[in-house]
């Protein structure tokens, strides 16, 4: 039937800074899920839900794939393969301005992703996000020859996840390979993480921006406390940051409280817009040695198993 409706999920893969989460918000039409320069910086499969017309599409935002073997970053990779299982459509998003005009490293770098997709039967849709900034628009072809050769059968798509080149013609490929079936979700919903992870995650977006080079990776964020009943039209809210060190401690608070001040000040702007309400929030640094082995605190976080 030409009017059925659809229904699917929509898994996001790809390597670390490809500008998956940027892709999401944009396609969302807000912010499900955080953004930084920093290569893993998702760190769960954030789902952002998108209705439009007759269809509906569940988005898997997954942790940026990477070489890395050290702290978490195994666990996160394993997240990012694990949300295939639940995958109708595999979008494969790639930086193509990272490769532009070296083709060679683009298709070693599409391997490990050729192999976890090609062994099922999903259609994979591909976008070579990052076009906008290829000045010399020839490089783009030899980029699109060795994903085509990498996964064959995919569809290829030129895109700019910040300017919205492209995206229109890619989410209409995703949608016609949706399988039919009936809607799950609201279609004024925009996300299935409930609202207290994403203020979470908008606290710890917050911290890696602030932080320059200096520990992103040795932080998390837990929200502790969550009251939206004791004062109407007001969220107080209570996140802890934790670091390994207690020498991280000052690079957080920053001199005189400066940087922890501002980190909480973004947050809570960014949180009132989320919850359409007034937003108290407090923040507090803790030093919380090995948190990245702690199993309990892992699957508090959504990366434990």
């Amino acid at each position: 039937m030409e009017n059925a409706q659809r229904f699917g999920h929509v898994v996001m893969l790809g390597p670390t800074n490809a500008g998956k989460s940027t892709l999401l918000n944009h396609l969302i039409g807000q912010k499900v899920s955080i953004v930084s320069p920093k290569p893993q910086t998702t760190r769960n499969s954030v789902s952002g839900i998108l209705t439009e017309g007759g269809a509906q599409l569940v988005f898997l935002d997954t942790p940026g794939l990477h070489h890395q073997k050290r702290g978490i970053a195994p666990l996160l990779l394993r997240s990012a393969y694990a949300a295939l299982a639940q995958a109708d459509v595999v979008l494969v998003l790639l930086d193509a301005a990272r490769f532009a005009g070296r083709p060679d490293a683009l298709a070693a770098e599409l391997r490990p992703i050729a192999k976890a997709v090609g062994a099922g039967h999903v259609p994979v849709v591909v976008a070579c996000n990052k076009c906008d900034l290829i000045k010399e628009k020839a490089k783009i072809l030899p980029l699109l020859a060795a994903v085509g050769e990498a996964l064959p059968g995919a569809e290829l798509f030129p895109v700019s996840a910040l300017t919205g080149m492209g995206v229109a013609a890619m989410l209409a490929a995703i949608t016609a390979r949706l399988p039919e079936g009936p809607h799950r979700y609201d279609p004024d919903e925009v996300s299935t993480a409930p609202v207290r992870f994403l203020a979470g995650e908008i606290v710890r977006e917050k911290l890696f921006l602030a932080l320059g080079e200096e520990l992103p990776y040795s932080t998390a964020v837990t929200v502790e406390l969550w009251d939206e009943n004791s004062q109407p039209g007001l969220t107080k809210i209570a996140c802890s940051i934790l670091v390994a060190r207690e020498s991280h401690k000052p690079m957080v608070i920053g001199k005189g409280g400066a940087r922890i001040k501002d980190i909480g000040q973004k947050a809570r702007l960014d949180i009132e817009e989320m919850l359409g309400s007034k937003v108290f929030l407090e923040l507090w640094v803790k030093v919380r040695p090995g948190w990245a082995d702690d199993p309990a605190l892992l699957r508090e976080l959504g990366l434990g198993e």
